[in-house]
């Protein structure tokens, strides 16, 4: 669960959807709450005991979801800024690579924070961090990429 009542982008833009990792109508999920901060997009999350891998560890399957998900909406963001739109267009992962540096500790919140690299029409690569303990112990760099009509996540928000 988030640690910042702040609403975040999928709040503000997409209330209804029900991704695992960021949708706020999941209640099962992550619910990941990011927020832009300059040109930065960034987020904290606490995890609970059942994210755990063995004691006192996350488990890397949801470091991924943290990231893609944390990413997918920096890119989202970014191309909503780069369009002038008033909405982000509805992205989806192409491609995305953890590199998992040291163990991350359950103990208290993580933070993620993510950029574009590049941004080229429809499309958007994205680094990203995920610190815990004053330590990065995971990035991510993906592409992600602006959906249209027709595709089967074109109206999930």
């Amino acid at each position: 669960m988030s640690t910042t009542e702040t609403p975040g982008l999928q709040e503000t833009y997409a209330p209804h959807n029900a991704c695992f990792g960021c949708g706020p109508a999941n209640p099962k999920g992550l619910r990941i709450r990011s927020r832009v901060e300059g040109d930065l997009v960034v987020a904290d999350w606490t995890p609970e005991d059942h994210h755990q891998a063995f004691p006192g560890v996350l488990n890397g399957g949801i470091i991924g979801a943290l990231l893609d998900c944390h990413s997918n909406w920096t890119a989202a963001y970014h191309l909503m800024k780069a369009q002038g739109a008033d909405s982000p267009p509805c992205t989806v992962t192409a491609d995305y690579a953890i590199v998992l540096k040291r163990p991350t500790p359950m103990a208290g919140p993580v933070h993620l924070s993510a950029k574009p690299v590049d941004i080229q029409g429809d499309r958007a690569v994205i680094e990203a961090t995920l610190t815990a303990g004053g330590k990065v112990t995971a990035t991510c760099r993906g592409t992600f990429v602006a959906v249209k009509e027709g595709h089967p996540a074109y109206h999930r928000w």
